[in-house]
């Protein structure tokens, strides 16, 4: 078993003193992150490696409050601590005119621990162009396909967290994730099917990789056989993978408390159900929760930028909206309890509430009987493009591929279909879960201003309800 990234001691030394400078220097809270990453990727197109590149990175992140504001201050490659001691002058400088209530802060435990996280293949660029390589070759030899594009890429992480509290938190852990894309093209027609896999820990989180290649190759070139859907309003079965984004863009955006709350707006909106704690928003089919202990999901994290202890958070049971994801400030709004859920991309920027993995929970049903009861539908595969209102109400996102369900039956593949509904009704709609859950990658979530990009996890099982489709080309 490896371990992915050690603390740089030194590192960790100038945020444990900028920690203590800050609160000297009349800050009222102060927490720091002193991060170190490693990064190597290739990129491969039609067999041929397009490049290599490996980057390290290394830096402090500093969060101030003087009770009426919040500062925030990093250095990149620190030299000498009066790098440090100059931007928290110039943060609290910058806040000694704020006006406004003051923040209040959820109590939070000091921690003091090391956690590193299991890696049991520890991965290597040379391996991963090689499996990159072998799977650019099973797309490229697949008939009708005109470009194979294979990304590998793995980091190793350091994150230590200090506070005023007298916390002390390092979590060294590694992701390792490939991406792939099949275009097929014939007569003018051109198809394209992509996916990633991943998660934190080694190599072996691609194990499966080789299939999923086979996997969307047949089917680019299939797609150039496939039909349009007409529009309709119908029954409409969701596979795990494309649940995962539905559950992302009209699940999980709409819980962050600073959505809710209004102060955050910037790229993923608000949302709809503000003020609805405790009220029934959907069927009794549907429970979502957020859970960041689940293990070797991309949103796995023992303790968020605030220093709180990760554990599963209800967001809906039932059918009712039960809680949203909290930071220790909004925490305090809703009179309930922090859900670890303060991060940030890096220590450039400060902590937002992001999602770690927010799932619908499993239900009972096994996927083929919940197909065999349509009469009259669609199967809905895997995640594509989505576009969601500034409250997460009036959803589309367009599906990789469908299917024609007739009499409990797959029949016609269909391509270029986007499926259309507003929460509140599609919600409703749902009238079966299966006992197929999965958790999938997402590599590219953004929130806040400026634009933080965000790894996580999202999933879901099989599931059933209703909603228009219909075939955008």
């Amino acid at each position: 078993m490896g371990i992915s990234q050690i603390m740089d001691l030194d590192l960790q030394e100038l945020a444990y003193k900028a920690v203590r400078y800050a609160s000297d220097s009349g800050a009222q809270y102060c927490d720091a992150r002193a991060e170190t990453q490693e990064r190597k990727s290739a990129a491969l197109e039609n067999r041929e490696i397009e490049h290599i590149r490996t980057s390290n990175d290394r830096g402090i992140g500093i969060r101030l409050n003087r009770g009426k504001a919040w500062g925030f201050c990093s250095v990149t490659n620190p030299e000498s601590f009066e790098q440090i001691k100059d931007a928290i002058d110039a943060a609290m400088k910058n806040m000694a005119n704020s006006t406004g209530n003051k923040n209040k802060l959820h109590p939070n435990d000091p921690n003091k621990t090391k956690i590193d996280f299991p890696v049991l293949k520890k991965p290597d660029l040379e391996e991963l162009i090689k499996i990159g390589i072998e799977c650019s070759e099973i797309i490229s030899n697949t008939p009708r396909i005109i470009k194979s594009v294979v990304s590998p890429w793995y980091t190793n992480n350091s994150k230590y967290f200090t506070n005023s509290e007298g916390s002390e938190i390092i979590q060294n852990f590694t992701d390792v994730v490939v991406d792939m894309v099949a275009t097929s093209h014939e007569l003018g027609s051109t198809q394209s099917v992509n996916i990633t896999e991943g998660g934190r820990g080694g190599l072996e989180q691609i194990t499966n990789i080789h299939h999923s290649a086979q996997e969307i190759a047949s089917k680019a070139s299939q797609l150039l056989d496939a039909k349009p859907a007409k529009e309709e309003k119908a029954t409409v079965v969701m596979n795990p993978d494309f649940v995962s984004l539905l559950t992302h863009e009209i699940l999980g955006h709409p819980s962050e408390a600073d959505r809710v709350l209004g102060k955050e707006m910037a790229w993923a909106g608000g949302a709809w159900w503000k003020g609805r704690i405790g009220q029934k928003i959907g069927s009794e089919e549907l429970n979502v929760f957020d859970d960041p202990t689940i293990k070797e999901s991309l949103g796995w994290y023992y303790f968020d930028d605030e220093g709180v202890k990760t554990k599963k958070t209800t967001l809906i049971e039932r059918g009712v909206l039960k809680n949203h994801m909290q930071n220790r400030e909004t925490a305090v709004t809703f009179d309930t309890h922090p859900t670890g859920n303060m991060r940030a991309t890096n220590y450039r920027f400060m902590p937002l509430i992001r999602m770690a993995c927010t799932c619908i929970g499993k239900g009972d049903w096994k996927a083929n009987e919940i197909i065999n009861e349509v009469k009259n539908g669609y199967f809905i595969s895997n995640m594509k493009i989505p576009s969601i209102d500034m409250k997460r109400h009036n959803w589309s996102i367009s599906c990789q591929y469908a299917q024609k369900i007739e009499n409990g039956e797959i029949t016609d593949l269909l391509r270029d279909v986007i499926v259309i509904g507003t929460a509140p009704e599609f919600f409703e709609s749902i009238d079966a879960c299966g006992d197929d859950f999965t958790i999938r990658p997402i590599t590219n979530c953004g929130k806040g201003d400026p634009m933080q990009s965000m790894i996580m996890g999202n999933g879901g099982p099989t599931i059933r309800g209703i909603a228009t489709v219909k075939s955008v080309n």
